[in-house]
């Protein structure tokens, strides 16, 4: 295989359907741009024409078993997506974790079954078991953990605080009350994909990103010199003249207080 060649995912196990209407969702492009027109986030714009699905992260229908109707792409997320069919008709998509097969039943409960997509309580799930789409906040929804074959392990259960380990080797300590589902995410091989030419990265919005060291001196802080020249600087900057290496770039959260275990360096 050739060095840069692009890599072709298999998609057969995805039902050939088109997406459910009545969950689509048509969102403005910005290109970056904030209200007042100016570009906030850099290299972002273009791209094809996209429809948004509404994800139910919270399955707050209790006690009532869903069908999988459906395995889908979202062209707005790494992981496939599951379109459930609840007994009362009543129909929502969800994130679709690995061994999920259409006609299978899911159902969201205090402490249930522990099979690919359930879910269910922290305090109540196994050590070891390995889960996803984690509330940090119970009753919010989930919001860990919901990236293309990743998945969360139990770590212990201490009073009222369950203690589990991040895909990033962080482990926190979440209240036992949030809900969790089952199962690593679909797509694991999401991350080994080679792209292969620009146009496939212009067709995800995504526009060029040009080194410093290419640009004007007015431009760039590491800008100007004949051909391909040193930084010229005692460390590197950012456009804007601010540290570029080294430096802390994760910002202090309310939540950092629940962490036990910062991530490993690689």
């Amino acid at each position: 295989m050739l060095k840069n060649s692009a890599t072709k995912e298999n998609f057969k196990m995805l039902t050939k359907k088109e997406p459910e209407k009545s969950l689509l969702l048509n969102l403005a492009q910005r290109a970056g741009r904030a209200s007042t027109g100016r570009i906030t986030v850099r290299h972002q714009g273009g791209g094809a024409k996209k429809l948004y699905r509404i994800i139910d992260f919270g399955q707050d229908k209790i006690n009532m078993k869903a069908k999988v109707v459906a395995l889908e792409y979202d062209p707005y997320r790494s992981a496939f997506i599951a379109l459930l069919q609840y007994q009362d008709n009543d129909k929502r998509y969800c994130l679709a974790p690995q061994g999920l097969k259409v006609n299978d039943e899911i159902i969201c409960q205090d402490k249930t079954e522990l099979k690919p997509g359930n879910r269910m309580k922290l305090k109540n799930i196994p050590v070891g078991t390995i889960v996803h789409s984690i509330e940090l906040d119970p009753g919010r929804g989930g919001k860990l953990v919901r990236g293309a074959g990743t998945g969360a392990r139990i770590l212990a259960h201490e009073g009222k605080y369950t203690q589990v380990q991040m895909p990033s080797s962080e482990v926190r300590q979440l209240l036992g009350e949030g809900f969790a589902s089952i199962g690593a995410l679909s797509r694991q091989e999401h991350k080994y994909i080679r792209v292969g030419k620009a146009g496939k990265t212009r067709h995800k919005g995504i526009r060029p990103t040009v080194r410093g060291s290419a640009m004007n001196p007015p431009d760039h802080p590491h800008g100007g010199g004949e051909g391909r020249t040193s930084v010229g600087l005692k460390y590197p900057k950012t456009p804007w003249g601010k540290h570029a290496s080294g430096v802390k770039t994760r910002k202090r959260s309310w939540t950092d207080k629940y962490i036990i275990e910062r991530r490993k360096k690689k």
